[in-house]
Order: C-alpha cells, then sequence, then structure tokens
C-alpha cells in the first residue's frame, strides 16, 4: 500500500471555490487552524460564475478589504436590462442599493479567489493545499466523522506520482461543489428541483458597443447573455436541457449565425471552433440535510443554483459568513457539537429555499416557454408596466443584488486572547 501523509488541523475544508476560500479565510482570521483542499493546480477556470453582488462587497467591507477588492481589474453593471426581440427592458436598477457599492462587480472568479487567498495567508493558521481532492471520510467507531482521506497527482497525466493524505479534524467542511464526493461518501440524498435549460459558454470580441447588457437578448425561441469582461464579452447561449450535441452537430457556420443574430452583430467568426463552446449542465439541487457530527456542507455542495441572477457565488460567500459567525468560537476550543452545525442550515434555509423558488418560478414561467417556441415572445404587459417604476426596479435590484438574508461579518480578528 503507498505510504500515507498524515496531517491534523480542528477545521479541514474540501474544496478551492468562493465558498470553500471565503470560510477558510474567515475561520483562519477568527482563529482556526484550518486546511483548504483544492483539486486543481490553480483556480484559473474560464466561464465559472463572475458576478459579485452588492452582498459581497458588503463583506468585503466589513473586513476592511474592499478598497484592495476595488484595485482588482473589474467591470461595474449598475442595472439589469436586455432586449426582447427590439424592444430593451430594464429590470433591476443596483444604484439605490443601501450598501456601499451600488452595482454588481464582475470579476473573473480566478482573480476573486486568488484575492481572498492572498488575504487569508496573512493568517499563519490558514494553509491551502494544491491539486489535492478530498476522496472519502474518516469515521470514528461511533460514526462521528473526523477527517478525510484525500488525494494528489496524476500519474496517468503525466503528473507526480499519486499521494494519499489523510487529515484528522474536529470539523469536515465540504464546499465541493454540486457533484460532491464527500456528500456521496456520507450518503446523503439530493433533492432535484429540475431544470428546463443548459447553457453553452463561448467569448466574443468587446467591439465599440460596450452597453454592459447583462440580461442579454430573447429573439426567436433563443436568448443570449453578454457578460462584459473588458477585452471581450463572456457568452452564454440558453439552451432546451440535453440539446448541445444537436445544437453543435449543426456546425460552426450555423452556430456563428445563430450567435451573430442574437448578438446583433454581422457575425461571429471569432467563435474559431466549436472546441472553443462549452457545456454548462445547469443543475438546481439542494440536500435536506447539511450536516452529520463532525460534517458541514454549504455552497453548491448543500445547494446548486440556477445561472438566473448569477446569485451562486454569492449565496456560497453567504454561507460561509454564516459559518464563522456561528461556529468559530467554538471551534477555537476544539469542538462544535452537532446543534450548532444544523444552527448554520437554519440560518441559511430560508435565503437558499427562497433564491430556488425565485429561480425555479422564472424557469418555469420564462425560460421553458421561450425554449420551447421558435417565436420572440411579447412581454406581457404587466411587466411592462413594472418594469418602467423605478420602485420596482430598485426592488428587483436589491432582491438580485443582496438577497433574502444577507450576511454581516460579526467574528473579529484573534489576538490569541479570549
Amino acid at each position: 500500500m503507498a505510504d500515507v501523509e498524515r496531517l491534523s488541523c480542528t477545521c479541514v475544508i474540501a474544496g478551492g471555490g468562493p465558498a470553500g476560500v471565503m470560510a477558510g479565510y474567515l475561520l483562519a482570521r477568527a482563529g482556526v487552524d484550518v486546511i483548504v483542499l483544492e483539486k486543481h493546480a490553480d483556480f484559473f477556470r474560464d466561464f465559472r460564475g463572475d458576478t459579485i453582488h452588492a452582498s459581497t462587497t458588503e463583506v468585503m467591507a466589513e473586513l476592511g478589504l474592499l478598497d484592495a477588492f476595488l484595485e482588482v481589474p473589474h467591470q461595474e453593471a449598475r442595472y439589469a436590462e436586455g432586449m426582447v426581440g427590439d424592444e430593451h427592458i430594464r429590470l433591476a436598477d443596483f444604484t439605490h442599493l443601501p450598501t456601499r457599492c451600488k452595482f454588481v462587480a464582475l470579476m473573473p472568479q480566478w482573480d476573486f479567489l486568488n484575492f481572498l487567498v492572498s488575504q487569508a495567508r496573512r493568517y499563519p493558521s490558514f494553509r491551502l493545499i494544491m491539486s489535492t481532492e478530498a476522496v472519502d471520510l474518516i469515521k470514528s467507531e461511533s460514526g462521528t466523522v473526523v477527517g478525510v482521506k484525500a488525494q494528489s497527482g496524476s500519474p496517468a497525466a503525466g503528473e507526480s506520482p499519486l499521494r494519499h493524505v489523510e487529515i484528522d479534524a474536529r470539523l469536515v467542511i465540504g464546499a465541493d461543489g454540486r457533484h460532491s464526493r464527500l456528500r456521496q461518501a456520507a450518503g446523503l440524498a439530493v433533492h432535484d428541483l429540475g431544470a428546463p435549460m443548459d447553457v453553452l459558454w463561448f467569448k466574443l470580441a468587446a467591439g465599440d458597443n460596450r452597453e454592459h447588457v447583462i440580461l442579454g437578448r430573447i429573439a426567436d425561441g433563443q436568448a443570449l447573455i453578454m457578460i462584459d469582461r473588458g477585452t471581450y464579452f463572456q457568452c452564454a447561449l440558453v439552451i432546451k436541457k440535453g440539446s448541445a450535441e444537436a445544437v453543435k452537430r449543426q456546425g460552426l457556420a450555423a452556430f456563428r449565425v445563430r450567435v451573430a443574430r442574437l448578438a446583433g452583430r454581422g457575425r461571429a467568426d471569432e467563435i474559431a471552433s466549436l472546441d472553443d463552446v462549452k457545456v454548462l449542465t445547469v443543475v438546481v439541487d439542494r440536500i435536506e440535510a447539511w450536516c452529520r457530527p463532525g460534517l458541514l456542507f454549504i455552497g453548491d455542495a448543500a445547494h446548486a443554483m440556477s445561472p438566473i441572477g448569477g446569485v451562486g457565488i454569492n449565496l456560497a460567500i453567504q454561507d460561509a459568513v454564516a459559518v464563522a459567525n456561528l461556529l468559530a468560537a467554538d471551534l477555537r476550543r476544539g469542538e462544535v457539537s452537532l446543534a450548532a452545525l444544523k444552527a448554520v442550515q437554519r440560518r441559511r434555509w430560508f435565503p437558499t429555499w427562497a433564491t430556488q423558488r425565485m429561480q425555479l418560478v422564472i424557469q418555469n414561467n420564462g425560460v421553458d416557454p421561450i425554449l420551447k417556441s421558435a417565436k420572440t415572445p411579447r412581454v406581457p404587459s404587466a411587466l411592462r408596466y413594472l418594469a418602467r417604476q423605478a420602485w420596482f426596479q430598485r426592488l428587483a435590484g436589491r432582491v438580485v443584488a443582496i438577497g433574502f438574508r444577507p450576511e454581516h461579518v460579526h467574528t473579529a480578528e484573534w489576538r490569541g486572547t479570549t
């Protein structure tokens, strides 16, 4: 049997996404010995969520990081708007938010994660181990989770020989995404809420049209979302669930024509190959029980969100803040009860349920009928009326950018005293 490296800490976090890195940072800041495991060698993954909402920038401000955060290259969207056919409609106004940042920041996720890690490394109790994936749980005879088994390296890919690591911990946090291996190891049932669409991600040149359109354009039974990244647009073509291969079989030329028409451009020749078009299989689900003794799930591992509203990152960040607020003191003492873990789920259950419910209503009553039709939908007169009302735009902006239960940082920076 291969040699096993043994480590220990108070809390080990599986997954170096927004939930895992933020939880690791906040716990280390609060004086908890924490290890974060990230299965990749870096954070550079294109076509991941890039929207940093006002609830998250408010957390940055409470941590004293906002000025440094805003120095990271980003764009600022002050409205959520788009086109239905040739009709312009504005659904949300962020300029009146009761927050320091009255916009949604558009920042590549790898830049966001690298920023958080650079801040977390100021604390000696923070350890980030890259190229290492948690693959199983370690349990005591009583069934309490007391650590994780992890492995790194991939000899088949020409990397270093497979390395096995076992990490003992008082608490394991599963933040390893919607395909969580630890969730599977814990045997937790996943409640699939359904999603009628998938998404094809690709890039378009920025060009001269810099309108910062977030909702994009809906026409001919199709929807295109364009997110401004400065030098280019990150684009999402919304398609019927399971139809990605059929779209690609139509060929590159047909795909370029479809995109150009939706984007309002003469051509889309910068899409050099269909290999540049990546499929995101949309999943909306959640687990009913987020915890077991010694184990807690947060972020996508607990509740996968639809891309509608771009709220996934921000729900994950709010989970992490709640974890630190409710568990840091117990973890500093070296123990955390199942009741405390359940308190995290109780705190985060309503905003998760309410957000997913809102997404399902939009999916089932808006996205699904559009994708089933080959026609450009008419904007309902009631929606057209509401979209012209300032109070509605501001309310919608608040729901999207702040959410149903924003978390605030209650933990102090640890100075080594009780």
